[in-house]
């Protein structure tokens, strides 16, 4: 069997598959900003906030921070009023600028994270947004992990924890989602890697865990990267934090299939067994992705099957798989017919052989080929048989 063929699958697989005390506290592993009530800075505060015109808005807000030079919690505050009010009039460089004067005031401040993000948003840097939410994703995961301060009871404790998550919860799900869709936006291999990379390790436990693995294995894989090594290398990774990742088992099955190293067609058909397992086609509740996991699992268990010479094993996890993608996806479908098509020739079913090939050859795509070929052959063996 040609190993082309296992290349395309891998390929096909791929493309199957982004939020006032006189100095800064910090609570929770959170820095808040606090300008107790009644000082002299309170009160400037609240006549800047009742100010109607931005530009004597902006311009009160720079003296401020002139005026509280010495006050830390104070400065931190008004260069974010400022970078606010440099986002409104549409100065994004300006806003960026002073959002991280404020940061440099308090670099875990959530708010300020948030405030940042948006701003680098809305001005398409991509870099910088990556930099603003990882490092907000390394305090939104270490929110409720503090230890517990010797003189604070656990009821209290407790309470604050439950306290900073709620005030964490929309600012950690904006930056969560808005770097997923950075991934998910980005056209090139190299820098799409380099966000996920970030990504994961602000972001261990990310809803958008599964496409992010996705997004990964397809960076590193065929017509990508290509860097097999690494591909496995995050694919066990992946594993080894979510044992029933679909994406990374998918990903190490069909690239161990055709590594050719001592060892791998084993992994593969492990790795494939467990993805068949995990995605409980047959089960009531089983969606379409589930099903075309599966059925892409089922191929390449019955490829690995072919390569041992174990061809009356192949045959029914090939027949599987064209069960389960038939309808479901064109590309995997015939690559699953032309290795049951190649599985019957080889047991000289020559009939069963010609009826699945003459499907996969009206499929067009880079096996149609293939397959022609071998219905070529596998015709002209039928006829010397007569």
């Amino acid at each position: 069997m040609k190993r082309q063929a296992g290349s395309l699958a891998l390929f096909f697989w791929f493309l199957f598959f982004v939020f006032l005390l006189i100095s800064l506290q910090a609570r929770a592993q959170m820095e808040k900003i606090v300008i107790p009530a009644g000082t002299p800075e309170d009160h400037d505060l609240q006549t800047i906030s009742n100010e109607q015109d931005a530009s004597k808005k902006l311009a009160m807000y720079q003296d401020f921070v002139g005026k509280y030079a010495a006050n830390p919690a104070a400065v931190t505050y008004g260069d974010w009023q400022i970078s606010q009010a440099y986002q409104a009039t549409g100065d994004l460089a300006k806003a960026l600028e002073y959002g991280d004067k404020a940061l440099a005031g308090a670099p875990r401040n959530l708010d300020i994270l948030v405030s940042q993000a948006s701003i680098a948003q809305q001005a398409k840097d991509n870099a910088k947004l990556m930099d603003y939410d990882a490092k907000g994703g390394e305090v939104c995961n270490s929110v409720g992990k503090q230890a517990k301060p010797a003189d604070v009871s656990d009821d209290e404790f407790r309470q604050q924890v439950a306290q900073d998550k709620k005030d964490a919860g929309n600012n950690c799900d904006f930056l969560e989602s808005a770097g997923f869709n950075v991934i998910a936006g980005e056209n090139d291999a190299k820098a799409r890697m380099a966000y996920i990379e970030k990504y994961s390790a602000a972001f261990p436990d990310s809803k958008f865990q599964d496409q992010v693995s996705s997004y990964a294995m397809y960076s590193l894989g065929p017509g990508q990267l290509n860097d097999q090594a690494r591909l496995f290398a995050y694919g066990e990774k992946t594993l080894a934090v979510n044992p029933n990742s679909l994406p990374a088992l998918l990903l190490l099955s069909s690239s161990y299939v055709d590594d050719g190293k001592p060892g791998d067609l084993s992994k593969a058909m492990v790795y494939s067994q467990k993805a068949i397992a995990v995605a409980k086609a047959d089960a009531p509740d089983a969606d379409k992705s589930r099903k075309l996991s599966a059925g892409v699992a089922h191929s390449t268990l019955g490829y690995a099957y072919l390569k041992q010479d174990k061809t009356a094993s192949a045959i029914p996890e090939l027949k599987s798989s064209v069960a389960l993608l038939k309808g479901q996806d064109d590309q995997q479908y015939s690559v699953a017919l032309y290795r049951l098509g190649f599985a019957y020739a080889k047991l000289n079913k020559v009939t069963e052989a010609r009826d699945v090939l003459t499907e996969a050859a009206n499929i067009p795509g880079p096996v149609q080929a293939m397959s022609r070929d071998l219905l070529t052959k596998v015709n002209a063996a039928r006829a010397k048989g007569k």
